[in-house]
């Protein structure tokens, strides 16, 4: 297989999975689309501001994200995992009208992503509050097929890609102001990093890494966790290019990476997005693509 080399197509056949009827519910359903091109005349207006929430720093070092359209204030809270930290957060937002939040969205399964979810409707009691993710997904409402997606408030145009491997609904959200582009890669892209193959294998991992190195260039990441340390500290053995040394002191001065980092970015620095590259195979004793990922992520998972 040609991994990273060839990007498969954004439109693939999937489920689109409702387990409610309540109007809402059927309003967004209808609102999921291939993400519509945005008007550069109107770049200017739109505008998304995220805001990192971390959770069990020291332990698990997970990120929930809160994705605002600054214009409307219409926000969606991602992996809100652990509600003791969350919901103090989003109260706050709400009870000072800075945010109308009407989305949960989990990027898969896990319960440190979407265990939280129905904690967190009854904490701010809005039973109503939509949950989008994986279908595997605690109380999942929507999971849009890959490349479709859905619109918060009037700006952000947020398009699923199903990246299947850490687990088999792994879905990483990427969203368009117009001007900025984010994506949310939960456990299957960190910065430097991959997930573990909980679900599937290298072969998927390439593919979802395929995805993700199709993004545009300037496309800011936000992982799942705040694992860049260890992460670049295993990239180094493999290869130590100026891109990994500049990650190495950045890491020394930031505890949080989170959005610091772009597509383009991880494309010099994170040793599982080159797997084309002679110093990486030389390194890995492997020439084949899939089998350089397999390598590359059996010895991280063995990396002290």
């Amino acid at each position: 297989m040609n991994c990273l080399a060839r990007v498969r197509p954004l439109l693939t056949a999937a489920t689109t999975t409702t387990k409610t009827t309540t109007t809402a519910t059927a309003t967004l359903r209808n609102t999921v689309r291939k993400a519509a091109p945005l008007s550069p005349a109107l770049a200017f207006a739109r505008a998304m501001h995220i805001q990192a929430i971390p959770m069990w720093t020291g332990s698990h070092d997970n990120y929930a994200y809160l994705l605002v359209d600054e214009k409307t204030r219409e926000a969606a809270i991602i992996d809100p995992a652990n509600p003791d930290e969350v919901v103090p957060v989003l109260k706050e937002a709400i009870e000072s009208k800075s945010i109308k939040l009407t989305t949960i969205v989990n990027t898969h399964h896990h319960w440190d992503h979407a265990g939280g979810n129905d904690q967190i409707k009854t904490e701010l009691g809005n039973p109503g509050l939509l949950i989008i993710g994986g279908n595997k997904c605690q109380s999942v409402d929507l999971t849009p097929p890959h490349g479709k997606g859905f619109k918060l408030g009037d700006n952000l145009e947020v398009k699923a890609l199903h990246t299947p491997c850490h687990t088999q609904d792994s879905i990483c959200w990427y969203v368009d102001d117009g001007v900025k582009k984010a994506v949310f890669t939960g456990d299957t892209l960190f910065n430097a990093g991959c997930g573990r193959f909980f679900e599937g294998n290298a072969q998927e991992m390439c593919r979802a890494f395929e995805t993700l190195a199709a993004l545009p260039d300037d496309t800011k990441v936000y992982p799942g966790h705040e694992y860049t340390k260890s992460n670049v500290k295993f990239g180094a053995t493999i290869l130590l290019n100026a891109a990994t040394k500049r990650l190495q002191a950045d890491v020394e001065k930031y505890q949080q990476t989170q959005g610091k980092y772009t597509i383009a970015d991880e494309k010099e620095h994170n040793v599982f997005m080159r797997v084309h590259d002679p110093e990486v195979q030389k390194a890995t004793g492997k020439t084949d693509p899939v089998d350089v990922m397999d390598e590359l992520r059996t010895r991280k998972n063995n990396f002290k």
